[in-house]
């Protein structure tokens, strides 16, 4: 695989039957948005597991550096449509495929501890970040919307940890609501902070002693 990627957004979105028929579609909206802001997202919806590792064999060719889904969620796993999927599953779904990525989930509670273990420290991605608890789809549109317009606007062809921490920040206090930021680097090891309203920053990861 070439080492150059692009800083670009890769939607994959998976639902359930009423969200479709309520044209939830917070996947498509952001894909949307980023378009009306210059660039150029991919979006793809899926139904099953098998669809979705099809739909990650493009986003490895696509040499796309964000990867961005949209699915419900636990705090032990992931769906699409039809299908449950574990993080243990979801390491080897999509392990091979976040080297040197950065992953954007929009499910409710499965950004945690427990996911960042399994995908970040064997994988190679540099960092997953979600929220902490559960968000409707409405409000998760609005919050990454707005996110990836400040970071695009900011820095279009890059992010860094210094402007991630700063924007999520901001998201964080104006929509109050909390994010979990893990993120891997040389100087700072495997890290894990809570984002909070009112600018509030808690590590959660290592735990401290």
């Amino acid at each position: 695989m070439s080492k150059y990627t692009k800083a670009e957004v890769f939607i994959i979105e998976s639902l359930e039957f009423d969200d479709e028929k309520n044209n939830r579609f917070e996947g498509k909206f952001l894909s949307q948005i980023l378009h009306l802001g210059g660039k150029k997202p991919k979006y793809y919806y899926v139904r099953t597991k098998k669809e979705l590792k099809k739909v990650l064999e493009l986003f490895e060719k696509s040499a796309y550096r964000y990867l961005h889904l949209s699915c419900h969620g636990s705090e032990t796993s992931i769906s699409t449509t039809l299908d449950s999927i574990s993080f243990k599953q979801l390491k080897e779904l999509m392990g091979s495929y976040l080297r040197k990525k950065r992953l954007f989930i929009s499910a409710c509670s499965a950004v945690n501890e427990k996911l960042a273990k399994y995908l970040i420290p064997s994988s190679g991605c540099l960092s997953i970040i979600g929220p902490v608890a559960d968000v409707e789809f409405r409000d998760a549109a609005i919050i990454y919307a707005s996110f990836y317009h400040l970071m695009f606007k900011k820095s279009p062809s890059k992010m860094t940890r210094r402007e991630i921490k700063s924007i999520l920040l901001k998201v964080a206090d104006i929509f109050e609501i909390s994010l979990n930021y893990f993120s891997i680097s040389k100087k700072y090891g495997f890290k894990g902070i809570q984002i909070k309203p009112r600018k509030r920053i808690i590590e959660i990861y290592p735990r401290k002693k």
